[in-house]
Parts: C-alpha cells; sequence; structure tokens
C-alpha cells in the first residue's frame, strides 16, 4: 500500500498505528543512514522479509520500486501474505506514474488528507476550520505559531518541492496563482480571467490548476451535467482544500479575523465540502448544481445505485434554505436534503429538509459510504 498526501506532518505517526502489534521496521529516506540501508536494498528488505516494511519519502527512491515488484512475486508463490510494505511520500506525480508501471496489480492507494472533523474533538471544530487540518498548524500553541508553521509550509512547498514534481515553474508566479484561487474561494472557474491577471495564456493557467489539483492542494468541483431541460453552469467551482492554507495565503490570522473578512462564506463553504468529501471516501460521486434561473445546491452526493443527497452550506445559525434550493430539489428530486449550519442541533426546516450540524452529517456520510 502507498500513503499519498501534501507532505502531511503525522503520517509517519499513522504508519506506525497501522503497524502497531506487527513486527516492523522503519525507514526515513530523508535520513543518509536509513537510505544507506538500502544500497543493497534487495538484500537488506529479504533479511527483513517477515516484517512489515514502512518506507517514508519513497519518492526519494523511484529505484525501489522494481525491487520491490521482485520481492513482492517472490512472496507470492511461497503464498505468504499481502500488505508487506506500508509506502509514504508525498502525491509526486512522477512517483505515481513510476509506481503504477513498475507495481501494476501490487499495489494500493489511501490518499491521506489532513485531519478531519471526525478526527478532533467536538470543541475544536473552529480551530480545525481557522487553522486548517495538518496537525502542526492545529495543534500549535497560538494562532501566530499556527499561522507561521503554515507560511513556512507554503514557502517550503513552492520553492523545493513543488520543483520536484513537474516542469520547472517560478515560486513567485505559481504563489500569485494560488493566492488569486483564495481570493476566488468557492466561485466558478474563468480560465481566461486569470491568464489576463497573471500575463500568460490560457493553457498555462490549465496546467498550474491541475498540477495544485494532483497535489491535492485544490479541487475542482464539476457541475452536475444531466439533461434535465434546463440551462446549467458549465464551468467548474474551485476551492483550496485545507482552509488553514487558505487563511495564510490570503492573511487571515485568526478566527475573529476570519468572520470580519468577506471570504468567510467561502471559506466555511469549502471547509464543509472537503469534510463531507473526505467521508465519502470515493463511494460517491460529487457535483453542484446550478442553473441560470438561479437553482443551486452546493452540494450534489449521488450514490451507487442513485441515490442522491442534496447539500446547502450556510454559515448562520438561522439556517433557512434559499428558493434557489428548493428549485433544485424540484428539478433533481434527490432521496435527501440537509442544510449544513454552524450549530449543534439537528431539526427540520422544511418538507423533507433537516438543518443539521457539520459533525453530525459527516458521520452520516461516513456510515451511507461504508455500505
Amino acid at each position: 500500500m502507498a500513503l499519498l498526501g501534501p507532505r502531511q506532518v503525522g503520517k509517519t505517526t499513522l504508519a506506525l498505528k497501522i503497524a502497531s502489534g506487527t513486527p516492523s521496521v522503519y525507514l526515513d529516506l530523508e535520513s543518509e543512514r536509513d537510505r544507506a540501508k538500502l544500497d543493497q536494498a534487495e538484500l537488506y528488505l529479504a533479511d527483513h522479509a517477515d516484517k512489515l516494511v514502512v518506507i517514508d519519502e519513497v519518492h526519494r527512491a523511484p529505484g525501489l520500486f522494481p525491487v520491490l515488484r521482485g520481492l513482492i512475486d517472490h512472496a507470492r508463490r511461497q503464498q505468504r501474505g499481502n500488505g508487506r510494505y506500508l509506502l509514504l511520500g508525498s502525491a509526486n506525480l512522477d512517483l505515481l506514474k513510476q509506481s503504477g508501471e513498475s507495481l501494476a496489480g501490487r499495489v494500493s492507494y489511501l490518499e491521506l488528507g489532513p485531519l478531519d472533523v471526525l478526527e478532533i474533538g467536538p470543541g475544536q471544530r473552529d480551530d480545525l476550520w481557522v487553522r486548517g487540518g495538518f496537525p502542526e498548524s492545529l495543534l500549535a500553541s497560538s494562532e501566530q505559531s499556527s499561522l507561521r508553521w503554515r507560511n513556512d509550509f507554503i514557502r517550503t512547498y513552492l520553492e523545493r518541492d513543488i520543483p520536484q514534481f513537474g516542469p520547472r515553474i517560478a515560486a513567485q508566479t505559481l504563489r500569485r496563482f494560488w493566492t488569486m484561487l483564495a481570493h476566488h474561494q468557492g466561485g466558478l472557474l474563468n480560465a481566461a480571467q486569470f491568464a489576463r491577471n497573471l500575463g500568460v495564456d490560457g493553457r498555462t493557467v490549465s496546467g498550474y490548476l491541475d498540477l495544485l489539483s494532483d497535489l491535492l492542494l485544490v479541487r475542482q468541483l464539476p457541475p452536475w451535467h444531466e439533461n434535465l431541460g434546463k440551462r446549467l453552469v458549465k464551468s467548474s467551482k474551485v476551492y483550496l482544500r485545507d482552509s488553514g492554507l487558505l487563511h495564510a495565503l490570503v492573511g487571515i490570522s485568526d478566527k475573529d479575523g476570519l468572520l470580519g473578512h468577506p471570504l468567510v462564506g467561502g471559506s466555511w463553504e469549502g471547509f464543509v465540502i472537503d469534510n463531507l468529501l473526505a467521508m465519502s471516501a470515493g463511494k460517491a460521486q460529487a457535483h453542484f448544481y446550478r442553473t441560470s434561473a438561479g437553482a443551486e445546491v452546493d452540494l450534489l452526493l449521488t450514490w451507487p445505485g442513485n441515490e442522491s443527497w442534496a447539500i446547502e452550506v450556510k454559515r448562520s445559525l438561522n439556517p433557512k434554505p434559499e428558493r434557489g434550493f428548493h428549485q433544485a430539489c424540484a428539478d433533481l428530486q434527490p432521496d435527501r436534503r440537509f442544510v449544513v449550519y454552524p450549530g449543534d442541533e439537528r431539526f427540520r426546516v422544511g418538507e423533507a429538509i433537516e438543518a443539521i450540524p457539520l459533525r453530525q452529517l459527516a458521520d452520516e456520510v461516513q456510515t451511507r459510504a461504508a455500505r
């Protein structure tokens, strides 16, 4: 198995939890000492064939994959079990390609995202929203320390990590683009406008956007496309996936600053959507729905069997669905209808529509995905 994510602090802890109770050996390929152990990789790994081998920062040794393929095939011939190697690394595009080519049929992938609303205490939701889900940001001793960590992360990612993943892009240019996306949180994608602002062409902007999406930093939420005889919006909506990075890029340092900022609504919407999609574990197709007449659903989840859930996101303790949501539900006829809001109680706000706290809906999505 390979765990892939945007250099998340805490992945080593997760690996050790997975390995708890199982004889294991851990290698960090950022350590020269551990890299030296793999100078003769086949011999070293064969000596530990009876253990789970956890290899962190595996993108630093792409030549390891053919060796692993041979060892895995040898173990299969001896009828040993699966799950002998746990590979940890950033969402490196070349790594994904090389592992897919070398370990086809021998590897499964698990996206390791930031912490979500079901992994924290009930009273930490706003901290998670403001600081984001990277453990060292969320658990920092102060707002200033948290923001400093996120700013350092952004700089390191732009200057050191992203250049490993594709064609050389000037860090300053990509930061400008990333910041533009932050100010556009939850808006419809207009590549031509971004291109004019950056002084590049539309294809270049699309390449930047696809890169940030592939690295799990940005989400492109597609529009619902089924032909209902309506004039539908056809552009995707764009969200930065981690709310803490969003706030760092636009200079928001704490909750008070966030609540007074024009981005508060888009930030909350993106936070809700990212948490719900993390809970769906890829089991549901995700879209938004919007017509030229004003009918709109922020998130439409379509489950196997054509079961659909329409979800409206409100940053209000009086979460009344808008007329556009009722119109959209009349068009789509979803099986369940929710309005997510920042309160603590669950109650009906209309015929077949429930106002529901994020944590409770996240739990429902997770339960549905587990069927």
